[in-house]
């Protein structure tokens, strides 16, 4: 658990707003999906009762760390929702804990969203998204939880190992792209 797999640019915060640490964690969500599940992954989720660190300071990350980050068992899984769904799901989130995604650029205006962009398009209400999220919110979400989910035995914990793996293979430093993705407007 000491084995040191990676690095961190600066030390990243979980936060109610603006949680760059979920935004880390969703990143590689969405990269590995896209890497192992399916290219045509358009956003990666995360809830914030699964991120069980405070932060991930600046500097060597070690395995031992995304295990205390991700201790959980959950499989990464794909869901293909319609926009309107979508929108629902953002709405509920954002009344809520709070959006933690990626893949998905957004207002939130009086805990409603706003101005959803995906894939560098407006959301469509009528046009099919492929998500993806852990096993076990998909199971317990009301609105989630009847669409056919799609797993492959990939856990969320193996998405974080290699995504920082990845980083260090190319002598890079893990850095969060896209920090402004949700835009809080009261």
């Amino acid at each position: 658990m000491d084995v040191v797999i990676g690095y961190n640019e600066v030390k990243l915060e979980r936060k109610r707003q603006g949680n760059i640490l979920g935004y880390f964690m969703t990143d590689a969500y969405l990269q590995m999906a896209r890497q192992k599940i399916n290219a045509q992954v358009d956003a990666a989720f995360m809830n914030s009762g699964g991120i069980r660190l405070p932060d991930l300071p600046a500097g060597a990350i070690t395995q031992g760390k995304i295990y205390e980050l991700m201790p959980f068992d959950n499989l990464m899984v794909s869901l293909k929702v319609k926009g309107s769904l979508l929108k629902e799901y953002l709405d509920t989130l954002a009344a809520n804990d709070g959006v933690i995604e990626s893949g998905i650029t957004m207002q939130i205006v009086n805990k409603t969203v706003q101005q959803i962009v995906v894939g560098n398009k407006p959301l469509d209400p009528n046009a099919d998204y492929i998500i993806v999220h852990s096993d076990y919110v998909a199971m317990n979400s009301s609105l989630l939880k009847n669409i056919n989910r799609n797993a492959n035995g990939y856990l969320l914990r193996d998405a974080l190992l290699d995504y920082v793996k990845s980083f260090n293979r190319e002598g890079k430093k893990i850095t969060v792209a896209n920090t402004d993705r949700i835009s809080y407007v009261n």
